[in-house]
Protein backbone atom coordinates (compact mmCIF):
# COMPACT_ATOMS: atom_id res chain seq x y z
CA UNK A 1 0.00 0.00 0.00
CA UNK A 2 3.11 2.08 0.37
CA UNK A 3 4.25 1.36 -3.30
CA UNK A 4 3.92 4.57 -5.50
CA UNK A 5 3.23 1.97 -8.60
CA UNK A 6 -0.38 1.76 -7.21
CA UNK A 7 -1.37 5.51 -7.25
CA UNK A 8 0.29 6.01 -10.50
CA UNK A 9 -1.39 2.49 -12.22
CA UNK A 10 -4.59 3.46 -10.91
CA UNK A 11 -4.40 7.21 -12.15
CA UNK A 12 -3.78 5.71 -15.44
CA UNK A 13 -7.16 3.57 -14.91
CA UNK A 14 -9.11 6.49 -14.29
CA UNK A 15 -9.06 7.27 -18.05
CA UNK A 16 -10.84 4.19 -18.90
CA UNK A 17 -13.56 4.38 -15.99
CA UNK A 18 -17.00 4.21 -17.51
CA UNK A 19 -20.51 3.31 -16.55
CA UNK A 20 -20.24 -0.52 -17.70
CA UNK A 21 -16.98 -0.79 -15.60
CA UNK A 22 -19.12 1.09 -12.73
CA UNK A 23 -21.48 -1.20 -13.16
CA UNK A 24 -19.93 -4.21 -13.22
CA UNK A 25 -17.70 -3.07 -10.13
CA UNK A 26 -21.58 -2.98 -8.79
CA UNK A 27 -22.62 -6.49 -9.28
CA UNK A 28 -19.29 -7.50 -8.15
CA UNK A 29 -19.48 -6.48 -4.87
CA UNK A 30 -23.03 -7.18 -4.28
CA UNK A 31 -22.39 -10.69 -5.12
CA UNK A 32 -19.41 -10.54 -3.29
CA UNK A 33 -20.85 -9.89 0.13
CA UNK A 34 -24.01 -11.98 -0.73
CA UNK A 35 -26.79 -8.28 -0.66
CA UNK A 36 -28.57 -6.78 -2.81
CA UNK A 37 -28.52 -3.46 -1.83
CA UNK A 38 -26.39 -1.61 1.09
CA UNK A 39 -28.77 0.65 2.38
CA UNK A 40 -28.93 1.18 5.97
CA UNK A 41 -25.16 0.16 5.94
CA UNK A 42 -21.49 1.60 7.10
CA UNK A 43 -18.33 0.39 4.76
CA UNK A 44 -15.08 0.77 5.28
CA UNK A 45 -12.61 0.60 2.07
CA UNK A 46 -9.30 -0.39 3.43
CA UNK A 47 -6.99 0.84 0.54
CA UNK A 48 -9.34 2.22 -1.63
CA UNK A 49 -6.99 2.66 -4.89
CA UNK A 50 -9.00 3.74 -7.63
CA UNK A 51 -12.21 3.95 -5.25
CA UNK A 52 -14.10 2.37 -7.50
CA UNK A 53 -15.73 -0.01 -5.20
CA UNK A 54 -16.06 3.44 -2.54
CA UNK A 55 -17.85 4.15 -5.28
CA UNK A 56 -20.08 1.07 -6.07
CA UNK A 57 -20.82 0.97 -2.09
CA UNK A 58 -22.31 4.41 -2.22
CA UNK A 59 -23.94 3.62 -5.60
CA UNK A 60 -25.71 0.51 -3.78
CA UNK A 61 -27.03 3.04 -1.06
CA UNK A 62 -24.48 2.76 1.66
CA UNK A 63 -25.37 5.30 4.75
CA UNK A 64 -21.78 5.90 5.59
CA UNK A 65 -18.56 5.35 3.12
CA UNK A 66 -15.45 5.48 4.60
CA UNK A 67 -12.38 4.90 2.13
CA UNK A 68 -8.20 5.29 2.81
CA UNK A 69 -5.41 4.70 1.51
CA UNK A 70 -1.92 5.34 2.40
CA UNK A 71 -1.08 6.70 -1.65
CA UNK A 72 -1.57 10.54 -1.63
CA UNK A 73 -2.41 9.20 -5.28
CA UNK A 74 -4.90 6.88 -4.60
CA UNK A 75 -6.50 9.27 -2.51
CA UNK A 76 -7.41 11.43 -5.26
CA UNK A 77 -7.99 8.83 -7.15
CA UNK A 78 -11.23 8.22 -4.98
CA UNK A 79 -11.99 11.80 -3.99
CA UNK A 80 -12.45 12.78 -8.06
CA UNK A 81 -15.15 9.44 -8.33
CA UNK A 82 -16.51 10.66 -5.42
CA UNK A 83 -16.71 14.41 -7.06
CA UNK A 84 -18.71 12.17 -10.48
CA UNK A 85 -21.69 11.47 -7.52
CA UNK A 86 -21.51 14.66 -5.93
CA UNK A 87 -21.06 12.91 -1.95
CA UNK A 88 -20.92 14.78 0.92
CA UNK A 89 -20.73 14.07 4.39
CA UNK A 90 -21.65 10.35 3.84
CA UNK A 91 -18.40 9.62 1.80
CA UNK A 92 -15.42 10.34 3.66
CA UNK A 93 -11.64 9.67 2.24
CA UNK A 94 -8.64 9.78 4.45
CA UNK A 95 -4.97 9.30 3.76
CA UNK A 96 -3.89 6.57 6.56
CA UNK A 97 -2.46 3.51 7.05
CA UNK A 98 -4.38 0.18 7.76
CA UNK A 99 -1.01 -0.53 10.12
CA UNK A 100 -1.57 2.34 12.63
CA UNK A 101 -4.11 1.05 15.26
CA UNK A 102 -4.47 5.04 16.05
CA UNK A 103 -5.97 5.62 13.10
CA UNK A 104 -7.75 2.79 11.95
CA UNK A 105 -9.67 2.98 15.73
CA UNK A 106 -10.46 6.64 15.46
CA UNK A 107 -12.40 5.16 12.05
CA UNK A 108 -14.73 3.53 14.03
CA UNK A 109 -16.45 0.29 13.30
CA UNK A 110 -18.47 -0.65 10.47
CA UNK A 111 -21.08 -3.58 9.10
CA UNK A 112 -19.06 -3.99 5.86
CA UNK A 113 -15.39 -4.01 5.94
CA UNK A 114 -13.73 -4.35 2.50
CA UNK A 115 -9.79 -5.43 1.97
CA UNK A 116 -9.63 -6.92 -1.57
CA UNK A 117 -6.34 -7.42 -2.90
CA UNK A 118 -4.27 -4.82 -0.08
CA UNK A 119 -3.11 -6.17 2.92
CA UNK A 120 -0.59 -8.38 1.36
CA UNK A 121 1.38 -5.50 0.26
CA UNK A 122 1.79 -3.62 3.57
CA UNK A 123 5.01 -5.43 4.18
CA UNK A 124 2.85 -6.50 7.54
CA UNK A 125 0.23 -8.54 6.54
CA UNK A 126 -0.73 -10.32 9.07
CA UNK A 127 -1.05 -7.17 11.73
CA UNK A 128 -3.15 -5.83 8.64
CA UNK A 129 -5.69 -8.31 8.82
CA UNK A 130 -5.97 -7.94 12.36
CA UNK A 131 -6.13 -4.32 12.42
CA UNK A 132 -8.70 -5.10 9.70
CA UNK A 133 -10.86 -7.53 11.81
CA UNK A 134 -10.78 -5.22 14.60
CA UNK A 135 -13.23 -2.39 12.67
CA UNK A 136 -16.02 -4.67 12.18
CA UNK A 137 -19.32 -4.70 14.29
CA UNK A 138 -20.79 -7.32 16.01
CA UNK A 139 -23.17 -8.87 13.12
CA UNK A 140 -20.69 -7.54 10.54
CA UNK A 141 -18.80 -8.55 7.62
CA UNK A 142 -15.54 -8.74 6.45
CA UNK A 143 -14.29 -9.61 3.04
CA UNK A 144 -10.72 -10.10 2.24
CA UNK A 145 -8.95 -10.90 -0.61
CA UNK A 146 -5.52 -12.67 -0.26
CA UNK A 147 -2.87 -13.65 -2.47
CA UNK A 148 -2.45 -17.65 -2.85
CA UNK A 149 0.56 -19.09 -1.63
CA UNK A 150 1.33 -21.24 -5.19
CA UNK A 151 4.12 -24.09 -4.80
CA UNK A 152 6.36 -25.07 -7.35
CA UNK A 153 8.96 -23.48 -10.12
CA UNK A 154 6.91 -20.75 -10.96
CA UNK A 155 5.12 -20.21 -7.59
CA UNK A 156 4.72 -17.56 -4.53
CA UNK A 157 8.94 -17.26 -3.83
CA UNK A 158 9.70 -17.14 -7.32
CA UNK A 159 7.33 -14.13 -8.17
CA UNK A 160 8.33 -12.68 -5.07
CA UNK A 161 11.51 -12.31 -5.90
CA UNK A 162 10.53 -10.84 -9.73
CA UNK A 163 8.51 -7.89 -8.44
CA UNK A 164 11.96 -7.22 -5.66
CA UNK A 165 13.79 -6.40 -8.62
CA UNK A 166 10.70 -5.27 -10.87
CA UNK A 167 9.99 -2.73 -8.58
CA UNK A 168 13.94 -1.75 -7.92
CA UNK A 169 15.12 -1.46 -11.72
CA UNK A 170 15.01 1.21 -14.04
CA UNK A 171 12.28 2.43 -16.40
CA UNK A 172 13.51 0.83 -19.40
CA UNK A 173 14.01 -2.66 -17.94
CA UNK A 174 10.55 -2.45 -16.09
CA UNK A 175 9.55 -1.94 -20.07
CA UNK A 176 11.17 -5.17 -20.91
CA UNK A 177 9.67 -7.21 -18.03
CA UNK A 178 6.62 -5.98 -18.16
CA UNK A 179 6.74 -6.45 -22.13
CA UNK A 180 7.56 -10.14 -21.80
CA UNK A 181 4.93 -10.86 -19.29
CA UNK A 182 2.39 -9.73 -21.67
CA UNK A 183 4.13 -11.95 -24.76
CA UNK A 184 3.52 -14.80 -21.65
CA UNK A 185 0.14 -14.46 -21.01
CA UNK A 186 -0.61 -14.20 -24.75
CA UNK A 187 1.46 -17.49 -25.89
CA UNK A 188 -0.27 -19.07 -22.54
CA UNK A 189 -3.54 -17.92 -23.92
CA UNK A 190 -4.04 -19.03 -27.24
CA UNK A 191 -2.19 -22.60 -26.37
CA UNK A 192 -4.87 -22.74 -23.88
CA UNK A 193 -7.21 -21.83 -26.11
CA UNK A 194 -8.78 -19.37 -23.07
CA UNK A 195 -7.71 -15.69 -25.50
CA UNK A 196 -6.74 -14.70 -28.81
CA UNK A 197 -4.50 -11.90 -29.92
CA UNK A 198 -7.41 -10.55 -31.23
CA UNK A 199 -9.49 -10.28 -27.90
CA UNK A 200 -6.92 -10.39 -24.76
CA UNK A 201 -6.10 -6.49 -24.80
CA UNK A 202 -9.98 -6.19 -24.03
CA UNK A 203 -10.36 -8.79 -21.51
CA UNK A 204 -12.54 -6.97 -19.17
CA UNK A 205 -12.98 -8.38 -15.25
CA UNK A 206 -15.88 -8.77 -13.69
CA UNK A 207 -14.69 -6.60 -11.21
CA UNK A 208 -14.66 -3.94 -13.49
CA UNK A 209 -10.97 -3.68 -13.72
CA UNK A 210 -8.75 -3.02 -16.81
CA UNK A 211 -6.47 -5.94 -18.42
CA UNK A 212 -3.15 -3.18 -18.49
CA UNK A 213 -3.85 -2.29 -14.93
CA UNK A 214 -3.98 -5.55 -13.77
CA UNK A 215 -0.43 -6.10 -15.26
CA UNK A 216 1.45 -3.14 -14.00
CA UNK A 217 -0.48 -3.97 -10.63
CA UNK A 218 0.99 -7.39 -10.17
CA UNK A 219 4.18 -6.67 -11.97
CA UNK A 220 4.80 -3.79 -9.53
CA UNK A 221 2.83 -4.96 -6.59
CA UNK A 222 6.06 -5.19 -3.74
CA UNK A 223 6.42 -5.59 -0.84
CA UNK A 224 4.02 -9.35 -1.59
CA UNK A 225 2.95 -11.37 0.79
CA UNK A 226 0.67 -14.68 0.68
CA UNK A 227 -1.10 -17.31 2.44
CA UNK A 228 -2.34 -20.78 1.98
CA UNK A 229 -6.32 -20.58 2.59
CA UNK A 230 -5.94 -22.95 6.27
CA UNK A 231 -3.65 -20.01 7.11
CA UNK A 232 -5.70 -17.46 7.07
CA UNK A 233 -8.68 -19.37 8.58
CA UNK A 234 -6.57 -20.58 11.12
CA UNK A 235 -5.55 -16.63 11.90
CA UNK A 236 -8.64 -15.59 12.12
CA UNK A 237 -9.84 -18.17 14.73
CA UNK A 238 -6.58 -17.46 17.19
CA UNK A 239 -6.36 -13.75 16.84
CA UNK A 240 -9.81 -12.22 15.94
CA UNK A 241 -12.89 -13.07 18.29
CA UNK A 242 -16.44 -14.02 17.03
CA UNK A 243 -16.10 -14.45 13.20
CA UNK A 244 -17.38 -17.44 11.58
CA UNK A 245 -15.81 -18.27 8.00
CA UNK A 246 -19.24 -17.93 5.73
CA UNK A 247 -17.81 -18.33 2.45
CA UNK A 248 -14.56 -19.02 0.93
CA UNK A 249 -13.79 -18.57 -2.57
CA UNK A 250 -10.49 -20.40 -3.80
CA UNK A 251 -7.83 -19.74 -6.20
CA UNK A 252 -5.50 -22.58 -7.81
CA UNK A 253 -2.96 -20.51 -8.73
CA UNK A 254 -1.22 -17.33 -7.63
CA UNK A 255 -4.33 -15.33 -7.53
CA UNK A 256 -6.16 -13.97 -4.61
CA UNK A 257 -8.37 -16.38 -2.35
CA UNK A 258 -11.79 -14.57 -1.31
CA UNK A 259 -13.00 -14.54 1.94
CA UNK A 260 -16.25 -13.43 3.30
CA UNK A 261 -16.48 -13.45 7.45
CA UNK A 262 -18.94 -13.02 9.69
CA UNK A 263 -18.45 -11.44 12.93
CA UNK A 264 -20.83 -12.80 15.94
CA UNK A 265 -20.60 -12.39 19.46
CA UNK A 266 -18.23 -15.01 21.15
CA UNK A 267 -19.28 -18.25 21.92
CA UNK A 268 -22.26 -19.03 18.85
CA UNK A 269 -21.60 -22.43 17.37
CA UNK A 270 -18.79 -22.75 14.83
CA UNK A 271 -17.80 -19.66 15.95
CA UNK A 272 -14.16 -18.65 16.54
Amino acid sequence: MGNLFFGRNWRRFLRSINEERLAAARSSLAESLRMEGLRGKTFLDIGCGSGIFSHAAFCLGADRVVSFDIDPLCVECCQHLRGKVGASGNWEIYQGSILDKGFVSGLGKFDIVYCFGTLHHTGRMWDAVKNSASSVKKGGVMYLGLYNKAEGRNGSEFWLKVKKFYVNSPGFVRSLICGGFITHLLISGLIHKEASIGNIKTIKSRRGMDWMTDVNDWLGGYPYEFAARDEVINFMKDHSSGFVLEEVVASRGLANNKYLFVKHDRGVEDGY
